[in-house]
Formats: structure tokens, sequence, C-alpha cells
């Protein structure tokens, strides 16, 4: 039996490049000779599960975030930052669109890496099946929720995968998988296969919070869903070519409040980006990656992931590499008018000013600007100097708030290893994001006042989140002030307010890329973003996105190369 293991991990790890398991076996299946009992028990099951939820972590790191942080710099919302353009150069050349090559390592190393992890969950599932204990039902359902979580993210990042959904292929099966064999449409469909049997099997909640739930597979099955009705089915483009009601119907049907009794906004935004334990696992966070802090190891299980991010404060954050800095045009995007509402048409045509503009509460809790206290701590008031930019300001001084920590928290919650990590998880789907996909599919459906309702929840919650910034008015000077909106709304304005709202409440949480590719808008958002933050940013002179190339990354060379002609190149990467 441990020979059949052996086999399907291996199996497993081809998809990815790798051919060697041995060192995963070591670790992680018992040794000695073992019988088909001892082997199937429900402790050694059980090991494979936790192998599975680990390795979502331990696969991760500075370069190849799962957060995809590393991925959003494509976005309007954020710089690349560093010291410079040669700092990280691989991502400067997907800020730009500029040089991207096959053969870049940084493309082919997150291929790996979640090939890798999705190779662990469905070695966890064939021995599952092979298994029988109370729990095995349960167990196999939160795999299919892993899996489907994995080749979500292949997916958006590559769209054209091989999908490896058949936990028993052989050798010679793996050798053969084509990432064409599904339409876009099917791919998706194949994630909400996986995603269905979870949400038909998982239980309310869980004792271990990092264990996904009955919410958290419906909250998953809203997202793909709404990805799946953005139809990009011509292989030719990456169009959207039509808008599906009957999918739309379902993100309805997923994100009724019904299924989230357990569940809600958090009387404060900020309180779901604050590493303290009793801030972790709120109402909000329908699943989060678990990450921890004094559990026996050197460092804990922390997340290492966000350690280029923190910026290089002397005597505090030295060595903070000071990547993923907002944009100009984001800060803009907090801007309100007299009537309290986001300036959705001309928040870009001048720069946010903190002491005649009014702005949304939440570009205080967002982003870190000069004038202002880092992370709310009085002490490190930022400043248009060296200290908030390594790049001399290349790249901006502004600092995003959601991933960092006060430091005040060093060597509590935030800890110095070979880069700077944290115990804070990182929140995969909050009720914020379940509330607005409702109010897309509502706009998209044509029922706008449903979908400003939704909207207006956002809104309403984010005028209340004040407990970090309620001195900044009077302290600080900046003009603080949103409202909701009244009357009624066509069709068109309605989804141009549900898109802005998404950008606003989710800004530098990474979905902001994958949002404008899903609705079609990419090419169109980011060129004109190219042209107009050339005054802030010079590095994007050159810069151009490419319509039906620039959507999704190519397929690595390494794969395309070892596929034995089962690969096509995605459109445009020739």
């Amino acid at each position: 039996m441990k020979t059949k293991i052996f086999n399907l991990i291996c199996a497993g790890l081809i998809v990815c490049g790798l051919n060697s398991c041995s060192d995963f076996l070591d670790e992680h299946i018992p040794q000695g000779t073992l019988s088909d009992e001892q082997v199937k028990s429900p402790e050694n099951a059980e090991a494979m599960v936790v192998s599975a939820y680990a390795i979502f972590t331990t696969a991760e790191d500075i370069n190849s975030s799962f957060s995809m942080w590393n991925f959003d710099v494509r976005s309007d919302d954020a710089y690349k930052g560093g010291s410079g353009t040669s700092d990280g150069d691989v991502f400067h050349q997907l800020e730009v669109q500029q040089g991207v090559l096959t053969t870049n390592w940084n493309i082919n190393d997150m291929w790996v890496r979640l090939y890798n992890s999705l190779s662990r969950v469905n070695s966890a599932i064939a021995l599952l099946n092979e298994s029988d204990y109370d729990m095995k039902a349960q167990r196999l359902a939160e795999m299919k929720f892993l899996r489907a979580y994995g080749h979500f993210l292949l997916k958006r990042l590559y769209k054209n995968i091989p999908f490896v959904v058949n936990e028993n292929l052989t050798y010679d099966e793996y050798n053969t998988l084509s990432n064409t064999t599904y339409t876009n449409d099917e791919g998706w469909q194949l994630i909400i296969d996986d995603l269905t049997e979870a949400f038909n099997t998982l239980p309310q909640t869980q004792t271990d919070k990092g264990r996904p739930t009955k919410a958290s597979a419906a909250a998953f099955l809203a997202k793909v869903y709404l990805y799946k009705a953005y139809r990009q089915d011509d292989a030719n483009s990456n169009q959207v070519t039509t808008i599906n009601q009957a999918d739309l119907e379902k993100v309805i049907e997923f994100t009724n409040p019904a299924l989230y009794t357990n569940y809600g906004l958090e009387d404060d935004i900020h309180n779901n980006f604050r590493p303290e334990e009793q801030y972790e696992n709120g109402k909000e966070s329908l699943w989060a990656i678990q990450y921890s802090r004094n559990d026996g190891s050197t460092y804990g299980n922390l997340n290492w992931s966000y350690g280029l991010i923190p910026p290089n404060i002397p005597g505090a954050t030295d060595g903070g590499c000071d990547f993923y800095k907002p944009s100009q045009n984001l800060v803009n995007a907090y801007r309100t008018g007299a009537d309290g509402l986001p300036l959705i048409d001309s928040f870009n045509q001048k720069d946010y000013d903190k002491a005649s503009d009014n702005a949304d509460p939440r570009l205080f809790l967002t982003i870190g600007i000069p004038g202002l206290p880092y992370m709310f701590n009085k002490n490190y008031i930022m400043e248009e100097t060296s200290i908030w930019s390594r790049s001399n300001g290349l790249y901006g001084y502004n600092v995003s708030l959601k991933q960092n920590i006060d430091p005040a928290l060093i060597d509590n919650y935030l800890i110095k290893g070979s880069y700077w990590a944290s115990s804070m998880n990182r929140i995969v789907f909050r009720y914020a994001d379940v509330l607005l996909e409702r109010a897309e599919a509502y706009a998209q459906l044509g029922q706008a006042d449903q979908a400003i309702s939704l909207v207006n929840q956002i809104r309403s919650r984010a005028a209340s989140s004040t407990q970090m910034i309620g001195n900044y008015p009077n302290t600080y000077g900046v003009k603080i002030y949103i409202a909701n909106y009244k009357g009624s709304y066509s069709k068109e304005d309605a989804i141009k307010i549900v898109k802005m709202e998404r950008r606003l409440e989710l800004g530098m949480e990474c979905e902001r890329f994958f949002d404008l590719v899903r609705w079609g808008d990419a090419a169109t958002v980011i060129n004109k973003y190219y042209s107009e933050e050339i005054d802030n940013c010079a590095i994007y002179g050159d810069a151009h996105f490419t319509a039906n190339k620039d959507e999704y990354l190519p397929i690595p060379f390494s794969q395309i190369s070892a596929s034995n002609g089962h690969y096509t190149q995605n459109v445009g990467n020739w």
C-alpha cells in the first residue's frame, strides 16, 4: 500500500515538472513495512489530510504568494515597489506588460507550487477513498474544497490549465493530460463540481477554524459561478462574449443570507486585518489561511509570503523591502464628492489632497499616506522621504496597511527572520465579498434596487469604521465623508456603482486585476491608467496592455516542453 501512495504522489508531481518524491514520502508517510490496514488507518488518513492543508502555507513564499499580491501589480491598484525596476525585474515586466517571457522564473514557479499543492491534496483523497472511518465523508469534502481552491488559483492566472481531478491517474495518464481538454466554461464547471460535493457534505461549523464549512463552500461557489458567468470561450481571444443569466442566478442562490447565519460584517472593516487573537476568525471570515506563533517551532507557522511588503523604517522594520505599494490612482479613487459618494467617472482628474478633499474612511484603513501615522501608530508619521520609499519616490510614498503590522507589535505579531513575517491570518473569503458578488449578480440581472441596497450595507459599515481613525480630522486635518446611494439607478449605472464599490472595499486585497479580466475591462482600464499614472510613476512611459494576450500569464516554457506536445500556449503568447 505504501508503494501505491508513493506512486500516486509522484504521478501528481509530474504535472509540475518534479521527479523526486523520496523526501516528501519520508516526511509524510510512516516508515517501515506496513499492512494495508495500517496504511489505511484513520490516523494515517488524518495525517495526509493535515499534510494537504499544510502545503497551502509551506508551498508559497515571498515571490509566489498564494494571496497573489505579486501578480496584482498588473492592476491599477498597486505599484511593484522595491528599490527600483531591476529589483524583482520579472514582476516589473508584468507591471508594464513589456518583455514578459515564457521562460521567466516567476511564471513557472507559481505553476510548480500550485500543482505541488494539488498533488498533496489528491494523495490525501486517494488514501481517504481507501480508508473507512467516521470522518471520511467530511474529510473528503474538505479535500475537494482544497482541490477546487488550487485549480481556482491556477485558472485565474493561466486560464488554460490541465485539471487533475482524477486522483488515481497513472504515470502514463498524467503524461497525456492536455491544458485544452475543456473549454473555459467547462473548466469552471469542474471546479464547481468539486465545490458542490463539498457544499453538500460540509458541516455548518468546524471546531478547527482552518477547515471549510458549508458557508465557506457557498461563498466559494458564488465566486466561481460569477467568474463562469462572464463567458470567455472564444479560443482565439480573451474577450467576454456573453454574460450568462443562469450562472448569475446561481450566484444569487449561493449568496442567500440564509446560508450565512453564523456570519456577517464586522462592525469595523479594520478588524479583518488585525493580528491579535481576538480579531482572528471573526464573523466576517468565511475561510482563512491560518498562521500561528509560539507553536513550539522556531518561528511558528508564520506567513512569510508578505515578507517583501513592510517598509524599511530605521530602528523598526530594518530590512523591510517596501514592495506592493498602493498607486496614486487607488488613493484618488477614495475621494468623495459633496454628496459623500465616489467620483466614479472623474476620481482621477486630480490627485487627492488631504487638506481639501473629502475621502471615504476606507482610504485611511487601506493606504498609509504621507502626513499620517503608519499602521495608526503616531510614533511613525509617514513622510515623503527615502525612509518611506526605497526607490526614492519612483514608486511614491504610500504604503499598504492591510498586509502590514504595527511596529509596536514587533517580536509578538511581527517577527524578523530572513524576511518579516506575521501570524495574522489571510482571509480568503470574507462576507463583504459575498454581499458584493450578490450585488453584482443583481445589477447584471437588471435588479438595480437590490444591488444598490447591498452596496449601501457595505458603505454603512465603512462609515462606522472609525475606531482607528476617529481623531484623524482634528489631529491631521483630513476630511472624512461617506454617504449611501439614494434614489433609483439604471442597470448600467448600478453595474458601474458595484464595480467601483468592489474596488473601494477590496482595495489591496489582490482581487482587482482578476476582476478587470473577468469583466472584460482590463485592456481599457489599464491602458487608461498607464497614460494617466505616468506623472506619478515614470515606469509607465513604455507600458502597454495588449488585449487578448496580457489578461493571463503564458503557459511556462518548461511545462510546454515537458508536455510532449499536449499543452497549447495561451493566445497571443507565441
